[in-house]
């Protein structure tokens, strides 16, 4: 049996514990710009329909008497440590898959703790005690109902789904609760006529897979209950990311290879202090109608250098045509592999990024030591930038 353990309206929750005069208020966490955007909002705000990623005067709008709060990063990271380690002595198969949800794998654990109710229900009341906060859990036995069945009653919520009755609860499981199905997939799935995830069983699997591609063929699987993924403790990090919502909107390029620049330096000092390379290089651009555009490129050679992360955004930035002003820039950086892993060199490379990364290392040591702001580029010398 598999827990899905989903901390409810995490960021808003935590600020709550922290400052009583919070609870019960229409409270959101973001940056309290007039472009900011909702980090996370209270149950009290859901109400008001407001919603992780909406702009904040979209929410403002929608409440008056909201209280907008600033993140603290830091603070949320460490209750999210307190969390997992309640969680790894339960069982030592602990998934972290986000800060504030993880899945646990308790077979073999009914004989110390309880069945897997008793377990679940023991795991709410430790995190309560000892972080003051609610958490809902899915009890399944498979990850992906284990994650459905935590979402189905928020906040403070307890699903189980047993082999004797997970036939039944999946006949009617909406096809849009299931993992990996976004909008397009469902525009898909409408066409054909496919709402639960139960219906998918009637349609043959070559025409799911025509469809959907290999998605068709995992989402046959599901409908049958079939999910082969193991809770994998300590998985690596899959990839990082920095985006900034831009004070103004703006057409400017340089403005947008500023930000480019800073995030890119953000990214290469998180790649460096994981000792990760990274195969891929993503940026993000998001128009002042909201629309949003992404481009990626897959590196000859992995790279944890920001100067080599900074010429392929800058080169991915140049391939999109820029119809409207831009109100959102970021760039990300995934495929990671160790420093350790075998790489095919490339016989005729120069060796200017791996002398960049030389570089870049010396300079974290020289921030690390000194302060953050010791060394500079020039080129961010004179202009306030910031990112979220």
């Amino acid at each position: 049996m598999i827990l899905h353990v989903d901390m409810d309206a995490f960021y808003a929750s935590v600020e709550q514990i922290d400052n009583p005069n919070l609870q019960g208020k229409c409270l959101v966490v973001g940056n309290s710009s007039k472009r900011g955007v909702v980090a996370a909002a209270s149950y009290e705000a859901r109400k008001y329909g407001i919603y992780s990623a909406m702009p904040l005067f979209m929410a403002k709008k929608l409440c008056s008497d909201i209280v907008v709060v600033a993140p603290r990063k830091n603070r949320y990271k460490k209750v999210s440590i307190s969390v997992m380690s309640l969680l790894k002595g339960f069982s030592p198969l602990v998934e972290q898959v986000s800060i504030d949800e993880a899945y646990v794998d308790i077979t073999g654990c009914t004989r110390l703790f309880g069945s897997p109710g008793t377990i679940a229900v023991k795991i709410k009341n430790k995190i309560k005690k000892n972080t003051g906060l609610n958490c809902s859990i899915g009890v399944a036995p498979v990850k992906f109902l284990a994650k459905i069945a935590s979402d189905l009653d928020k906040p403070d919520g307890l699903t189980m789904i047993t082999p004797e009755n997970f036939a039944e609860f999946i006949e009617f499981i909406p096809v849009t609760k299931v993992p990996g199905v976004g909008k397009k997939t469902k525009i898909i799935l409408d066409q054909i006529g496919i709402k639960t995830l139960g219906s998918v069983r009637k349609f043959p699997e070559k025409m799911l897979v025509k469809k959907l591609g290999k998605f068709g063929q995992r989402l046959k699987q599901l409908s049958s209950g079939i999910d082969n993924s193991k809770v994998t403790p300590n998985c690596q990090r899959k990839s990082f990311s920095t985006e900034t919502t831009l004070p103004k909107d703006t057409h400017s390029l340089n403005l947008i290879k500023r930000h480019l620049l800073l995030q890119s330096d953000i990214i290469g000092k998180d790649l460096r202090k994981s000792d990760n390379k990274a195969k891929v290089v993503i940026l993000k651009i998001k128009y002042s109608d909201f629309k949003q555009v992404t481009r990626s490129v897959t590196l000859n050679m992995p790279t944890q250098s920001s100067n080599t992360l900074y010429k392929e955004a800058v080169k991915l930035l140049k391939s999109i045509k820029i119809y409207k002003q831009i109100r959102l820039v970021g760039i990300g950086a995934s495929g990671l592999v160790l420093p350790t892993q075998p790489l095919q060199i490339e016989l005729f490379s120069k060796n200017e990024t791996r002398n960049w990364e030389k570089v870049e290392k010396t300079l974290d040591d020289i921030s690390q030591k000194f302060g953050k702001n010791a060394v500079k580029r020039a080129a961010l010398k004179n202009h306030q930038l910031s990112t979220r």
